[in-house]
């Protein structure tokens, strides 16, 4: 072999023991990485790789039973384009599934070696598949899944409906006696029919629908899932009795929802929206396919909480399983609630599969809650899932931080008032609120500040108006010494959002400073998108006052709807309350269906339609059953 002389080299013996010495090293290396390069090519070289690969693969780990869980449960705003930072998740260290390592060469392995019994790989999006097919595929799913957690999953439905102690859709569907309340239900039931029908043919398999235009919208917040209002509407349309149009969703849902998106999708929404609405599906229908499907999706949420602290963020490619914090988001963080905001949906989803995974990562949240230090005894709205501490003091019972202290609530009373531990957060959170939050305008109506800093911002959003219904459904499990004060301070804020639908529908936000009494003064805030917030706050007082105000105000609330909103191919929202001459923003919301027209039907409607005995309500009014152990207790007959 002939070796060139280097530039700027000498001819000297020592230059010439360097070049050698080089050249050898050159050589060896080589050597070594083609020996170790074969290793992997060897058929038994499994052993090999989990060595080399440790680092990357995350290995199972067994966690505490779900009897532990449950055990521990008895003592114990949305901006489509922001920038996204893609932060790799850490993996996961306590799950009882087999842990998948989100990151991408772990992802694209597990692409290639999770396949179904036909052979097809489960993140696969086949365009020429069937309908039929992709429905096929979504069980399979759920199978592999529940061998891979060792599982058993078989929940007894019928032995949940002996935990309820009253019929779902109570003796006569909730038929009021009272020609008046009847005749107003029937309109109710009929806007309902409207506004689907109208979905059904201009927008069907869409996630929402635009009146105006006659077509669908599909949006970037579900990830690639389609057919948001359907989903959400499927309980609505089933407690109306509105049973073909129910079965057309059913068989929307059974044949056309694909799962196998891999898309980039709203946490939150998603939970809420398609986790929610399948489970009230099967526990109102007992239909194993909504629990089928509801399993699988599930499943695909679960790597949002692959973080060093276990607090998911907002954002999850439902395909790929990598997840990151909205663009917008203050420094990176996760947002109150969305966060707090899963833990009804994730106990059911526990229940469902008989695995404990759903309701740790939930019950993890609370803990790293618990220890962190609140000021004021008050709930920031943004929080590090890196380091586990607030990020700013903006506290909000409106957007960014409401539906965290609505489960909180909800959480002690679907755990059959077993839950002491949310119990006590919610009303020393509640107890913090008054004293900071809680004000009274020169009119004397009584609204929830904002707080920034210590700093007070005199402003309430539409969105804040659910907490009188919160408040009121919660007046009977505190101090006994203070139920009367819950039930006026509920009141006290129901009225005042009352008063904000100057023209029987309300701003998005309004003021109390300038002289301006529940109005909103900036022209940014004088939207309404067909939001239920303040019918949910009617909805409550009259189940548990029945004060017929409420009624009224609902059936306000209707005629306003029917005025303002509806089109000649749906309904929509409007760009300015106060304006003398409507102007639409051509967008039939999903949860128009699903929230504002349920809680109208049920303001309508006997107690005994989904009685609040038996049924919690999700943030997007899909009914929940209370979670019971004892069956003792049960009153209602099969």
């Amino acid at each position: 072999m002939v070796f060139r002389k280097l530039p700027g080299v000498s001819a000297s013996g020592m230059g010439l023991r360097l070049s050698q010495k080089f050249v050898f090293l050159l050589f060896l290396s080589g050597l070594v990485t083609l020996c170790f390069g074969a290793l992997f090519f060897l058929p038994d070289s499994v052993r090999l790789k989990r060595i080399f690969l440790s680092k990357t693969e995350s290995q199972p780990v067994t966690v505490g039973s779900e009897n532990d869980v449950r055990e521990h449960l008895k003592k114990g705003a949305k901006d489509p384009e922001h920038l996204r930072g893609i932060t790799s998740a850490k993996g996961e260290t306590s799950t009882k599934l087999k842990a998948l390592s989100r990151k991408p060469s772990v992802i694209n392995e597990a692409k290639t070696d999770k396949k179904n019994a036909g052979g097809e790989t489960l993140e696969e999006v086949m365009p020429s598949r069937s309908k039929t097919e992709s429905a096929s595929k979504d069980e399979k799913v759920t199978s592999s899944s529940n061998q891979g957690a060792n599982t058993d999953t078989s929940f007894d439905y019928n032995k949940f409906k002996k935990c309820l102690l009253k019929p779902p859709l109570g003796i006569e569907h909730g038929k009021p006696s009272d020609p008046q309340t009847l005749q107003r239900r029937e309109k109710v039931k009929e806007m309902m029919k409207f506004a689907w029908d109208n979905y059904k043919s201009f927008a069907w398999g869409k996630n929402e629908l635009r009146p105006l235009t006659r077509n669908g919208h599909i949006g970037n917040m579900f990830g690639g899932l389609r057919g948001a209002s359907i989903v959400d509407s499927l309980d609505t349309l089933y407690i109306m009795g509105l049973m073909d149009e129910y079965n057309d969703a059913k068989e929307w849902v059974e044949t056309s929802l694909d799962l196998n998106s891999n898309g980039e999708a709203s946490l939150f929404e998603v939970n809420i929206r398609y986790v929610g609405g399948l489970l009230s599906a099967y526990y109102l229908t007992g239909d194993e396919m909504f629990k089928r499907k509801v399993m699988v999706l599930g499943e695909k949420l679960l790597p949002a909480f692959n973080t060093p602290t276990g607090i998911p963020r907002g954002v999850i490619n439902l395909g790929s399983g990598t997840s990151w914090s909205w663009g917008w988001a203050s420094a990176g963080s996760s947002i109150l609630a969305e966060f707090g905001t899963l833990h009804l949906e994730f106990v059911h989803l526990s229940e469902l599969s008989n695995n404990g995974i759903y309701t740790e990562k939930v019950m993890n949240i609370r803990k790293l809650l618990n220890k962190i230090e609140k000021p004021h005894g008050l709930y920031p709205n943004f929080l590090s899932p890196v380091s586990g501490n607030w990020v700013q003091h903006h506290v909000s019972i409106g957007g960014l931080g409401d539906s965290f202290y609505e489960y909180l609530i909800k959480s002690y009373l679907m755990s059959d008032k077993t839950d002491e531990e949310a119990k006590k957060m919610y009303y020393s959170a509640l107890e913090a609120i008054e004293a900071n939050l809680v004000q009274k305008s020169p009119g004397g109506l009584t609204y929830m500040a904002e707080w920034r800093g210590g700093i007070l911002d005199h402003k309430m959003g539409h969105l804040a108006c659910f907490s009188g219904g919160m408040v009121v459904i919660g007046a009977d499990d505190g101090a006994p010494e203070k139920r009367q004060h819950y039930l006026d301070l509920a009141a006290e804020i129901t009225h005042t959002c009352h008063e904000s639908y100057t023209t029987k529908l309300g701003p998005e936000a309004f003021r109390f400073d300038g002289g301006a009494e529940a109005t909103a003064t900036r022209l940014s805030d004088r939207y309404y998108i067909l939001r239920p917030e303040v019918i949910e706050s009617y909805m409550y007082m009259w189940r548990l006052t029945h004060d017929p105000k409420y009624r009224e105000w609902g059936w306000e609330a209707v005629e306003a709807l029917e005025q303002h909103c509806r089109v000649e191919a749906g309904f929509s929202g409007i760009r300015d309350v106060y304006a003398q001459t409507v102007s639409h923003d051509n967008m039939q919301q999903s949860f128009f269906l699903s929230e504002t027209l349920k809680y109208l039907y049920l303001l309508f409607s006997d107690d005994d339609l989904l009685p609040l005995e038996d049924w919690v309500f999700n943030t997007e009014a899909h009914p929940l059953p209370v979670v019971r152990k004892n069956l003792t207790n049960s009153k209602m007959t099969d």
